[in-house]
């Protein structure tokens, strides 16, 4: 039996080892495994248990000379033993013995100059497939001369650690040994701890080779290539509004910016199907057929219909999938110096307005404040919004101090003369507690479709409070919807909201960021 290796990881006789199986061939493995169920569009949809979104608190850095002074250690950056992370992967290893193995080769980085090797070794046949269809997929010539990996991820749900023998939270653990390029994921079966894993290592991986990771989607003119980036976290509407017919779609959540342009580090997507409609989200809709995997979707089982609006599960939904089942995906991956950058932000308070233009100054502040809502289910335990600042619209898979990337940003935002907007993807007219609504896709679309080709008309108007300047036209959209303060019945309470919100800004960059320059930190709210 061909075992690729894999004794090398500490996995002795497996009962088969696969690699590099087809989505066809690990859809029939899941099948015959019971590890899930076909839906009417041929999707193979599964359920993941206790774990629905990823945990933070279970995610563990090894600490290491060689990279401890790289890191920023704190509540998101956790440190372990070298010894305790060797533990867990020998048990998990362990746990394989006897069982299918499922091997993935495949790349993260889409420009070849910054290319990155992950082996992903899997318990199970769906997991194969979903990070199969999400990172880039390698040719027969290139997996024929794939050699070594230079990550290798080990992701074994089945193996549950007992926390206070391993030195971890809970029975799953999410581990990174950047220095011995490995990782191991397990006691979860949520496979955007996987997709995650690689982020946070191409996050470490790519500040020493000049390029800026990015947790942002990002799309392209189809003639012109004009490329623009949109920073925001889960649930904020980076896949949704960069899956846009009008133009290429580069990726959906992880890219780099080198001095050559922007790269996908990713091949696939992997989408929220809440709520998910085919009038308004035809791309994601209809990328849901054979090949996809579907976690925790609700499904008739007589008809196979899945219930988008059911978030009994939990509201993380989820669905992943290869880049090319939208169709107007470029590939490669690949774009150009971005024109402009989105900080998307869902504002639970619903004061932001709906869209403003940051200067340079501005840009800064917002990009390491990183505000918006987590959404219920992203993570476990929350079950509504919540504001929340995530530095750099990406925190928990940032290893390095945020100063790091933001100085990367600035330098990248001056030199190309790249325009910034902050867009509000959350509620509008009162806050999310008072049942107010969120903004309505298609006027976000329609401001965003006006940043990137430049079209907004009339004056800009600024907004005391949040220091920012908001359009008073903007086509497609009524001009009412562009004052956030002009929508709500109450303009008192809007100022109130408002000013409670602009404290919690300044409080927070006081906090975190004291030795920022004084133009940045000047250039945030202004409470009243």
């Amino acid at each position: 039996m061909e075992t690729y290796g894999i004794e090398n990881l500490g996995i002795i006789a497996p009962k088969a080892v696969y690699r590099n199986l087809t989505p066809a061939q690990l859809t029939e493995a899941a099948l015959r495994r019971g590890e899930g169920t076909l839906t009417k569009t041929g999707a193979l949809l599964v359920t993941t248990g206790k774990y629905t979104g990823r945990s933070p608190d279970d995610k563990f850095i090894v600490d290491t000379e060689g990279v401890h002074n790289d890191i920023a250690w704190g509540k998101v950056n956790r440190p372990i033993s070298r010894e305790k992370f060797d533990a867990i992967w020998a048990k998990a290893a362990a746990y394989m013995q006897g069982r299918e193995v499922f091997i993935f080769d495949g790349y993260a980085g889409a420009d070849k100059k910054y290319t990155q090797k992950f082996r992903i070794v899997n318990e199970l046949a769906s997991q194969n497939m979903f990070i199969h269809q999400l990172l880039i997929r390698p040719s027969a010539d290139e997996l024929a001369s794939y050699g070594d990996p230079d990550y290798t991820i080990l992701v074994v749900p089945g193996f549950k650690c007992i926390p206070e023998i391993d030195g971890v939270h809970s029975e799953a653990a999410i581990i990174i040994d950047y220095e011995a390029h490995k990782i191991v994921i397990v006691g979860s079966q949520y496979a955007g701890e996987i997709k995650k894993s690689v982020f946070s290592t191409m996050n470490y991986v790519m500040t020493k080779k000049n390029v800026l990771p990015m947790h942002c989607s990002a799309n392209m003119d189809p003639e012109t290539h004009e490329t623009a980036v949109f920073f925001g976290l889960s649930g904020t509407g980076k896949t949704t509004l960069s899956a846009d017919p009008a133009r290429k779609l580069i990726g959906d959540d992880e890219h780099g910016w080198s001095p050559d342009g922007v790269f996908n580090f990713e091949g696939g997507c992997y989408a929220k199907c809440i709520g998910l409609k085919a009038e308004n989200e035809p791309e994601i809709f209809n990328a849901i057929r054979f090949g996809s995997l579907v976690e925790n979707v609700v499904m008739d089982p007589e008809t196979r219909e899945m219930d988008f609006d059911d978030g009994s599960l939990t509201e993380n939904t989820r669905v992943g999938y290869p880049v090319d089942y939208i169709s107007n995906s470029q590939i490669p991956g690949e774009g150009g110096i971005p024109k402009v950058v989105i900080f998307l932000t869902a504002d639970a308070f619903g004061v932001l307005p709906p869209i403003s233009r940051l200067d340079k100054n501005a840009a800064m502040y917002h990009f390491v404040t990183g505000f918006t809502s987590k959404l219920a289910g992203t993570e476990r335990g929350v079950t509504e919004p919540q504001p929340t600042f995530s530095t750099l619209f990406g925190e928990p898979f940032m290893p390095m101090d945020p100063s790091v990337y933001a100085e990367m940003l600035g330098e990248k935002l001056e030199k190309y003369g790249t325009k910034v907007y902050l867009v509000n993807t959350g509620w509008a007219g009162g806050s999310a507690s008072m049942g107010a609504k969120r903004m309505k896709l298609a006027y976000t679309r329609a401001m965003v479709t006006a940043a990137l080709n430049d079209s907004f008309t009339g004056e800009w108007k600024h907004h005391d409070i949040f220091n920012v300047d908001y359009p008073e036209h903007c086509p497609n959209v009524p001009d009412e919807m562009l004052d956030a303060r002009g929508l709500w019945a109450d303009k008192n309470a809007y100022d109130e909201q408002a000013n409670k919100l602009a404290v919690m800004f300044a409080d927070n960059f006081a906090k975190k960021y004291p030795n920022m320059p004084k133009e940045i930190s000047e250039a945030g709210p202004k409470a009243k």
